[in-house]
């Protein structure tokens, strides 16, 4: 055979084993729900009820908001407003500040959602796109506060450390993600600086909906229907991920993977029991701040890891990310390093506030550690609403405090 000849056979190995991995996986799970039918159940029905009581409720008004807000033009609105605040710190459009207000006090995966839509609609680049979405996943404050600092620590000043490590580390990756693709070749139209910023605002909103002349009615309605699709996308991953850790669990993946993960945390005094919790958060966050809360490990060991497995945020939310960015032309590469950067700064955060800092923490915490009714949706909505009206009154003073010293002083 010749040379030429065997590189015309050769040439689809590779995209043939690639192509056999999907389907051997497929029948190696659909085999493990055979000879486990009653743990397969049983973690269905856990992902269920988890979707059901706390994703579903907690995430629909969010969704539906977003997408009136981005329907009647507010979002165009915004992004001229806070154009000025968001291009010197993120290097990101004013748009962008929409989706980190949202994505800050909803929770994951809505920062994903909101940022293929400004893609879709042209409103960011592909590379603003991927280092927006990169840092706006996040956890809830609902889920932080009140889900693990109270429901598996039963420490509701544990609050403040778990989410000021998570928020802050994530803050600071979106200033360093400013310097990517610094060259980016991708232009969008120039939002113009000149005349009255508030105005110009005004009128992006104008011509917004002007693109849009859907009657209100119709808005709700497309609004309440798309949320409702996505919700429901994303409690199939839930429960999908619920079976596949059960599965794993059951024929030793997960232990296989603690051993590995064995190497990095026990230098660092993990004991095997929270190495073991630790892989499962690998797959699903919740679960493995659960079990990582359970552990016999010392407060500061758990408290580390789950700050290390909330920044990760698990390959759950990962395909969560995957299927709402689907179909655009962003890409993963990017979130997933800045996951893995984000568990590891998050830990590191977290061991400063329970090691040298933590008296400022035990002082400040009992202030801040929120009643559970507060992070209801209407309180997350407020807080939204309240980080986005700061936003919008900085550069409005920035402009009017411009425009002043450009004429003077008046006497």
């Amino acid at each position: 055979m010749s040379r030429l000849t065997r590189i015309r056979v050769d040439r689809p190995l590779r995209p043939l084993l690639t192509g056999l991995i999907w389907p051997a996986a497929a029948l190696i799970f659909a085999a493990s729900m055979i000879l486990y039918p009653r743990e397969v159940f049983n973690a269905s029905l856990r992902g269920l009820d988890a979707w059901w009581t706390v994703v579903f409720p907690a995430l629909l008004p969010f969704f539906v908001v977003s997408e009136l807000m981005m329907a009647l033009g507010i979002v165009d609105f915004l992004g001229v407003l806070l154009e000025p605040v968001m291009r010197p710190l993120f290097n990101l459009p004013g748009q962008g500040a929409f989706v980190m207000a949202i994505g800050y006090t909803s929770g994951a995966p809505i920062g994903s959602m909101l940022t293929a839509k400004l893609r879709q609609q042209g409103l960011c680049t592909r590379l603003e796109g991927e280092r927006l979405m990169s840092f706006t996943n996040n956890a809830s404050p609902l889920f932080l506060f009140v889900a693990v600092s109270v429901g598996m620590f039963q420490d509701p000043s544990l609050g403040v450390v778990v989410a000021g490590a998570h928020y802050l580390a994530n803050l600071m990756l979106g200033v360093l993600l400013r310097f990517h693709g610094l060259h980016d070749t991708e232009k969008l139209a120039e939002i113009p600086r000149r005349g009255n910023l508030l105005r110009r605002a005004l009128l992006a909103m104008d011509r917004a909906q002007q693109k849009n002349p859907r009657p209100p009615g119709k808005i709700l309605g497309d609004a309440i229907r798309n949320s409702v699709q996505t919700l429901t996308t994303i409690g199939g991953f839930i429960i999908l991920f619920s079976v596949i850790i059960q599965v794993l669990a059951l024929v030793g993946v997960i232990h296989s993977v603690a051993a590995i993960l064995a190497f990095f945390l026990r230098p660092l005094g993990f004991p095997p029991d929270l190495i073991t919790a630790t892989a499962s958060g690998l797959l699903e966050m919740t679960m493995g701040a659960k079990l990582s809360s359970e552990t016999g490990a010392s407060l500061y060991h758990q408290v580390i890891a789950v700050s290390m497995i909330l920044g990760w945020s698990g390959l759950s939310v990962h395909t969560q990310v995957a299927s709402m960015i689907a179909e655009t032309d962003l890409r993963m590469g990017l979130f997933i390093t800045t996951r893995i950067a984000h568990g590891a700064l998050a830990a590191l955060l977290a061991a400063a506030f329970m090691g040298p800092a933590q008296p400022v923490f035990l002082h400040i915490s009992p202030r801040f550690a929120p009643a559970t009714s507060l992070f209801s949706w209407w309180g997350g909505t407020g807080i939204a609403l309240g980080m986005l009206a700061i936003g919008a009154l900085l550069p409005l003073t920035l402009h009017a405090a411009w425009g002043l010293g450009r004429r003077g002083w008046p006497r």
